[in-house]
């Protein structure tokens, strides 16, 4: 048994319970100590495909307890019938399985190709309000766990990697996390990428500084910008109306006509011969109809007052415009002194308004512009950008909040719950960091509401945005921050960053460079160090519902049209029974000999029937039955 080249292994490649390394190749390691049963793994249905009744049913022919019924793709989950969804319920009571829901994966911040729009954004959420009005009809009596990711073609509002860098104080390499990227929001709805650069009058070595100083340091690249944007806006406002203010008053100081004629006019003739002009748009109408010591006039004058009179309106849009945004930005940050100022300003000039564009108010719509300038130039720079993230956080955050809202309002107790999943590492807001300030500014919009239209105590009102508002934490996807340079270390904080608000998960393996979805234990997703940090703050991990996303791995294109849930038992080393005794499925796995899955039959009939078991297919003159020709060479037997 010593010797080298022995293997007690009667069958290439299988595994036996006696062999103390059994299951090492595709295990989770999270057997001997931690053993999840049958009951705490689900199963998705097909996604490609609205016959969710006949999907769910194939899928319970496996021995799964529970099922995630499939709405990915919008366009199919729109297909299937409202009577399916209650024939679901029904055979869920028939069966006696849980079911869980992965609604639609529509943006709910509401971006699309063509920039953002709040109408943009209640679609999104009208979207997905309907998916989980639909979805309430398979499970009408609990609280149906409806996922939905957080982004779905967002970017990453900032793309951080791991990079080794020399540690400029020890001379040592070490990792250090770089933002490499990060994209901004106009007022308007438009992005931007911006690369994030050292200021080397304040990093003289053109060191970026931790995690912490370079989010610094892209907030004040942010605040400079917007700035620097008020500033040149202000300006260019400001030019014009100082150029049609002059061009006014030389005009009515009748720097344009000679001497005799400028001693018998004034402001106000001038004004009436304008408007006149304005009126019939001609120079010999307008003199016709005067008279007087206007016959002298020509037509250079009234040009030049046109022009200056353009210039004027041209800056009181423009003005307009900028002291809306401001008023909205000091509202909105509750700047309570630039709000005054903005206030006492429209007292002011409230009686000058109705009809400061009347041709004989040309002289109070300059002195008013100016006034006006002047006093949004002292006041905070309203945001013209935001910070993506930032802006995402929020507007998504509304989104899921009306969602669980509505849901609280029309279902009450029975009301299902809005699970937020973080998807591929790479999309925006895919980090664990992203999934808790979602969820915290959710939870208290929704609390916010509770209490005011709910009449909701605040305790109350508490309880239901931590119960309604949850996450789907998905190990694969996280796992794909390896391609970003990131590893074990910082993959198990991320787990551990968001453990408390999960309420489900999503099982599926690969190598951190691609979304291949293989089942767990077949990639280097670190299933044990995920577990364990979701599990340190997290008091339901044994009753957190563990859905087996393997995609199309097991489809046509690979090794037929299985489902991995046996593979998934064994290699998390579930017990075979309800006791969480043994014998477990890694065990049953050796017990068996078992070849990898998908490889076919283990023992086919042609096996015996080409080789024989027993004695009946040996040679006649061996003691068999078997005769004329060898059965393995085929030569004739002597």
């Amino acid at each position: 048994m010593g010797k080298e080249g022995y293997s007690e292994n009667f069958y290439a490649g299988a595994d036996y319970g006696l062999n103390p390394n059994y299951t090492g190749d595709f295990s989770t390691g999270l057997f001997p100590n931690s053993r999840y049963g049958v009951g705490n793994f689900a199963i998705p249905s097909d996604p490609r495909t609205a016959n969710q009744i006949k999907s769910v049913s194939d899928k319970l022919n496996t021995g799964a307890k529970n099922i995630e019924v499939s709405g990915v793709t919008a366009a199919t989950w729109e297909t299937v019938p409202e009577p399916h969804l209650v024939e679901i319920n029904r055979l869920k009571k028939l069966v006696g399985i849980d079911l869980t829901f992965h609604g639609p994966l529509v943006e709910p911040s509401g971006v699309s190709r063509q920039g953002w729009d709040e109408s943009h954004r209640q679609q999104s959420e009208r979207q997905m309000w309907q998916a989980v009005q639909r979805a309430h009809k398979m499970d009408p009596n609990g609280n149906l766990v409806v996922t939905f990711h957080s982004s779905n073609g967002l970017p990453d509002p900032e793309t951080k990697v791991m990079e080794e860098v020399v540690n400029p104080n020890t001379g040592k390499k070490e990792m250090k996390e770089v933002v490499k990227e990060f994209w901004v929001v106009t007022n308007d709805g438009r992005f931007e990428s911006l690369k994030l650069t050292p200021n080397y009058l304040r990093e003289g070595d053109g060191q970026l500084g931790n995690i912490q100083e370079q989010n610094d340091t892209i907030q004040a690249s942010i605040e400079k910008q917007n700035k620097d944007t008020w500033f040149n806006q202000l300006q260019g406002c400001s030019f014009h109306a100082y150029q049609g203010a002059d061009i006014v008053e030389r005009v009515f100081r009748g720097e344009k006509v000679d001497k005799e004629i400028r001693e018998k006019t004034d402001p106000a003739q001038w004004a009436e011969i304008y408007r006149q002009y304005l009126k019939t748009g001609s120079v010999e109408a307008v003199l016709n109809g005067v008279g007087g010591p206007f016959k002298a006039i020509v037509e250079k004058p009234l040009q030049e007052l046109a022009h200056g009179d353009i210039y004027l309106r041209d800056a009181y849009q423009a003005f307009q415009r900028l002291f809306n945004q401001a008023y909205i930005a000091a509202q909105n940050s509750d700047r309570h002194d630039d709000l005054k100022k903005l206030q006492n300003f429209k007292k002011e000039i409230k009686d000058i308004i109705p009809k400061i564009e009347e041709p004989d108010n040309l002289t109070k719509l300059s002195g008013t512009l100016v006034k006006g300038i002047n006093i949004l130039r002292s006041i905070e720079a309203p945001e013209n950008v935001k910070p993506l993230r930032e802006w995402a956080l929020d507007k998504s955050s509304d989104t899921f909040a009306n969602v669980a809202f509505n849901s609280y309002s029309e279902f009450k107790d029975s009301a299902p719950i809005v699970s937020i999943e973080n998807p591929p590492a790479g999309s925006g807001l895919s980090r664990a960091q992203d999934l808790r300030e979602i969820v915290t500014k959710a939870r208290e919009k929704l609390q916010d509401r509770l209490v005011k239209d709910k009449k909701l105590s605040e305790g109350e009102a508490r309880r239901q945005a931590e119960k309604l508002i949850g996450v789907t934490w998905d190990v694969g996807h996280i796992n794909m921050l390896r391609k970003f340079g990131y590893g074990d270390k910082e993959l198990t904080k991320e787990a551990e960053t968001v453990s408390e608000f999960v309420n489900k998960i999503h099982l599926s393996d690969n190598f951190g460079m691609e979304h291949t979805e293989l089942p767990m234990g077949m990639g280097n997703v670190n299933t044990k160090a995920q577990y364990e940090a979701i599990g340190k703050y997290n008091k339901q991990m044994d009753k957190i519902k563990q859905v087996i996303e393997t995609g199309n791995w097991f489809g046509p294109q690979a090794f037929g049209t299985q489902t991995p849930f046996a593979q998934t038992l064994k290699s998390f080393g579930s017990p075979i029974y309800a006791m969480k005794m043994s014998p477990y499925w890694n065990q049953s796995y050796g017990a068996s000999g078992g070849y990898f899955s998908g490889y076919g039959q283990t023992l086919p009939e042609q096996h015996f029937s080409m080789y024989g078991a027993g004695f009946s297919n040996m040679p006649m003159e061996l003691g068999g039955q078997m005769s004329g020709r060898s059965r393995v060479g085929g030569t004739p037997m002597e």
